[in-house]
């Protein structure tokens, strides 16, 4: 998948070392493990994955990953840490940063299989972060009380990567050999299949109306798969890179965002909601707190709660000439672009660099100029 933590440190790559630790994969007990697998991404970040033998418990595998991080950094002291997890705690108060970041994206504490640990650590990580970036309205307002320093930054998109569908659709070109022969009208979604979506609605809307297609483009995570509805109509392509997706969204006709309304969905602000509109798709979601305060409210997204409040939006979704809707749409993306939202980040860290800096003469200042190593 590629999204917020890739679209931000892709660009941070283009000033900055770059290097993104993975949280570990886990294999049967082997004489080379653990180690740390790692491998260069076109855009210069460099990802490391720790892979770590099977049954170690949550304090063995916080050893384990603070050793392989200490020999890649072989003693370099790293001028930004940089939080997507605060479970990464475990293995890094010991690096003494310029700056900490933590760009909390999610409420983590409420996935399936959390940490039980994951609420304390948050709390550490809100204590030692310089600078705190929330990826939504809701998580902004649930964070403002407990950090200083807390900046909304609703995620951007590329729109010009997604408006490669609307030339796609326009030109005619040929459509990806899996989806050429299903029919139309074709609902889309692409993104992780987890316990964030609603499956029985799924279900539901495909069962009323058997003459649409359901088209389902990404992995299945967290859930078991047998729980994924199976109709004529729904249609389980797997994971697509994100290359391949304007070929499919040229040919849909409308994007369903069948998210769940428990507590892993309280607080999203899904990525996919610009990234459908940049593609000239119509959209229905479910009532999402902040796509009914950002998209809902602008009369861009259809908002249902029912499979037949669903089908009934996506039909007027589907009527509506894009003409009507696209030019008020793109005015909107155009203010959130990735380039811009990186650019406003980078020059808080470079406040948060030199406010450290002016606090305590032994750093040094080459961080306040541009902190190079995250």
């Amino acid at each position: 998948m590629f999204q917020r933590p890739q679209h931000l440190l892709s660009r941070a790559a283009k000033s900055h070392r770059v290097v993104f630790f993975e949280e570990p994969i886990r294999k049967p007990a082997a004489p080379d493990l653990p180690r740390l697998e790692r491998h260069m991404t076109p855009s210069g970040v460099e990802v490391a994955v720790p892979i770590l033998p099977e049954g170690m418990d949550e304090a063995a595998s916080d050893d384990a990953q603070r050793a392989l991080l200490d020999g890649l950094l072989a003693g370099q002291r790293p001028d930004i840490a940089w939080y997507y997890t605060p479970m990464s705690l475990g293995f890094t108060t010991h690096l003494n940063p310029v700056v900490t970041v933590y760009d909390c994206m999610d409420e983590l504490s409420a996935f399936r299989g959390a940490s039980p640990q994951l609420t304390l650590r948050e709390r550490r990580l809100l204590r030692q972060a310089d600078v705190v970036f929330t990826g939504g309205r809701s998580l902004y307002e649930a964070k403002l009380g407990l950090h200083p320093r807390v900046h909304l930054f609703t995620s951007g998109v590329d729109s010009a990567h997604f408006a490669k569908s609307r030339e796609l659709r326009a030109s005619g070109a040929p459509e990806p050999a899996d989806q050429a022969n299903i029919p139309h009208p074709r609902i889309g979604w692409f993104g992780v299949v987890d316990e964030r979506m609603d499956l029985g609605l799924l279900d539901a809307a495909a069962a009323l109306r058997p003459d649409w297609s359901f088209v389902m483009i990404g992995p299945v995570v967290k859930i078991d798969p047998a729980s994924c509805p199976k109709r004529p109509n729904i249609h389980w392509l797997g994971g697509r890179k994100m290359d391949e997706l304007p070929a499919y969204l040229a040919g849909w006709d409308c994007g369903f965002m069948n998210f769940a309304l428990n507590e892993s969905t309280r607080f999203i602000s899904p990525t996919k909601t610009p990234e459908y509109l940049a593609a000239g798709v119509p959209v229905v979601s479910t009532p999402i707190k902040d796509v009914v305060r950002s998209w809902g409210a602008e009369g861009l997204v259809e908002i249902a709660s029912s499979a037949e409040e669903a089908v009934a939006a996506m039909e007027t979704a589907m009527s509506r000439p894009r003409e009507s809707w696209l030019p008020k749409a793109d005015r909107l993306l155009a203010q959130g672009s990735w380039d811009s939202i990186w650019s406003s980040m980078h020059e808080l860290l470079r406040q948060a660099a030199a406010t450290k800096v002016a606090g305590d003469g032994s750093l040094n200042s080459r961080a306040v100029a541009s902190p190079n190593h995250v």
